[in-house]
């Protein structure tokens, strides 16, 4: 378990602080993350890493000449914000343009790709990149649909050391695409891990037993199986990557491969080794020949007590992009020449902070009847705060049953901080909409992931509707729902039957329309579409998972409610408490 910390809810940000403290010489901080502390050359393509805390030394451990120009990181096994990432990105950006890579899962890919379109809109060119190497969690058929794990890093290699050549974005995004195209990996877990604060791991494993095909976000394996001898387990970890080749590769023998032997956290080194010699004796016998093999920790999961295997399968290319020299904070390879600090950046003080002072907060112009509702407003963030914390052990409870078990902990960081963002902007006299969009860009920043992509852009979905000039109706509030409800749709690519929160959402949206339609007042309104939700809600336990860190384990989230469905509906009966109070 996590023993040492302070507030779990700052244990990401105080990490980044403390890495960035010890690894002057490599990184330097940024908002949302970190960036090189060496000077770029004048339009070198920037690899911009990232991901959730928790899996050091990804993310901000890899950035360094040879590899990542930045990596922004988000909390605790959630996504960063794509604020955040966008931060990090334009101050790596040294004009030859962007490419953004992550692994494949619904959170990064929702926060990555905002921040592209953001990037674009600030005439940053950019391309995005999703690993998505863990064969377990989906068939070659829809390898698409793969996880993320320890192949993050010679995909991530491949594009920056073809970035370090001065190819163009294009080129490096081909590069990127060729390295995931021939990167497998496979793992197995004996214990789950334990967040900071929690008593207990994320999941469990019987003992003498082992977890087959983990993820490394807690999320369980796809099965179990006998705990193996060391020689058995490289057994199964070199047979079932051997099992799928890329398309171009007919036969192992002859070929050469990139090995990764990962620790997810608690295996020590000696028991890597252990393991490596029969993975290496193993891939000798099938006529692989190994390409500077890696064994030890790259891409772990706090305590997680488990192992896992990448091959890239090499050509002479990739081969040569796999042997160039890197000098990060937690990988280094070859020599590289002194490096030139980055002078044209902003100094940093001992904290890590930039030493320029912001600007104060200021708010658009509202009208006095906007300001009002912007208390109701308020008061309804507050009602969302509360119910969530009050429910977060139990969404946490349900989002384990198939996922990772985060939920609440994302919700409760994401609501707290909607809630504090939207009071200071209700205190300088913010209107409705404002106050909204202050909510919904702190919700997006503290809870990452899915939830804080999705949620965020239902705040910013309303804010909008509302605006800060009128005094908001009960008929403009259902427009803002509606909308809201459309752009979670379209972001996040789930319709009803999926088993998300859209499977409340939509209804919840619909009704509402419909009783606003009659002439009900907003809070009758609402409460009609809130017990449509709660009603939605419970009928998801019946819906298999079509989407998310759940669709892996589908059957065994059978009878189980949706976590982010059940909150939505929490949600929308709290709200109406506070609407009925500020009627």
């Amino acid at each position: 378990m996590t023993r040492l910390f302070n507030d779990p809810a700052a244990f990401a940000d105080e990490a980044l602080e403390g890495f960035t403290a010890a690894h002057r010489r490599w990184v330097r901080p940024v908002t949302g993350g970190v960036v090189r502390a060496t000077a770029t050359p004048a339009g070198q393509v920037a690899v911009v890493i990232g991901g959730g805390s928790g899996h050091y030394p990804a993310f901000s451990g890899l950035v360094g000449r040879g590899l990542a120009h930045g990596a922004a990181v988000g909390n605790v096994f959630a996504s960063p914000s794509a604020r955040q990432i966008h931060s990090v990105a334009t101050a790596a950006h040294a004009g030859g343009g962007v490419l953004l890579m992550y692994g494949n899962y619904a959170g990064d890919v929702l926060h990555f790709g905002q921040a592209a379109e953001r990037l674009a809109a600030d005439g940053i060119e950019t391309r995005t990149f999703a690993v998505a190497d863990d064969i377990s969690s989906a068939g070659p058929e829809e390898s698409a649909k793969r996880r993320g794990i320890a192949g993050d890093l010679p995909v991530f290699k491949a594009a920056a050391a073809a970035a370090e050549q001065g190819l163009p974005l294009e080129e490096v995004l081909r590069v990127a695409e060729r390295a995931g195209a021939r990167t497998r990996s496979f793992g197995i877990a004996f214990s789950g891990c334990t967040l900071p604060g929690a008593d207990h791991p994320l999941f469990t494993v019987p003992a003498a037993r082992m977890a087959v095909g983990l993820g490394i976000h807690g999320e369980p394996g796809i099965g179990e199986e006998a705990l193996p001898t060391a020689d058995e387990a490289a057994r199964l970890l070199v047979e079932t990557l051997l099992k799928e080749l890329p398309e171009d590769v007919a036969d192992p023998a002859g070929q050469r491969a990139a090995v990764i032997l990962n620790g997810l956290g608690s295996v020590k080194y000696e028991e890597l080794f252990v393991v490596y010699r029969r993975v290496a004796a193993l891939l000798g016998d099938a006529g692989v020949e190994i390409v500077d093999p890696e064994v030890g920790e790259l891409v772990t999961s706090f305590d997680m007590a488990g192992i896992s295997l990448t091959l890239t399968w090499l050509d002479d290319r990739l081969e040569e992009l796999w042997r160039a020299p890197a000098d990060t904070p937690a990988y280094r390879k070859g020599a590289l020449d002194a490096a030139e600090p980055d002078l044209d950046r902003a100094p940093v003080t001992a904290a890590g902070q930039d030493t320029a002072v912001p600007a104060a907060p200021v708010v658009p112009a509202a009208s006095d009847a906007s300001r009002r509702a912007a208390g109701t407003v308020l008061a309804a963030l507050d009602a969302v705060a509360r119910v969530v914390d009050a429910h977060a052990d139990e969404l946490g409870r349900i989002d384990a049953v198939a996922g990772d078990g985060d939920h609440g902990i994302g919700m409760r960081r994401g609501s707290t901080a909607a809630h504090r963002a939207a009071a200071d902007a209700h205190g300088l006299g913010a209107g409705a909409g404002t106050v909204l969009t202050r909510a919904a860009d702190a919700w997006a920043d503290k809870a990452g992931g899915t939830s804080g992509a999705l949620w965020g852009t239902i705040l910013r979905s309303l804010g909008t509707a509302l605006g800060d000039r009128e005094a908001p109706d009960a008929a403009r509030v259902a427009e803002g729902v509606t909308e809201a409800s459309a752009a979670v749709r379209q972001l996040g690519g789930a319709e009803v039957g999926d088993k998300t929160m859209v499977d409340v959402l939509v209804p919840f949206a619909d009704a509402l329309a419909a009783a606003t339609g009659e002439g009900l007042p907003l809070a009758d309104a609402w409460d009609r579409a809130a017990t449509t939700a709660t009603a939605a809600a419970a009928g998801t336990a019946d819906l298999l998972p079509r989407r998310g860190r759940a669709r892996p384990h589908a059957e065994k989230s059978l009878g189980t409610p949706d976590a982010g469905a059940h909150s939505l509906a929490l949600i929308t009966r709290a709200v109406h408490g506070a609407l009925l109070d500020h009627h």
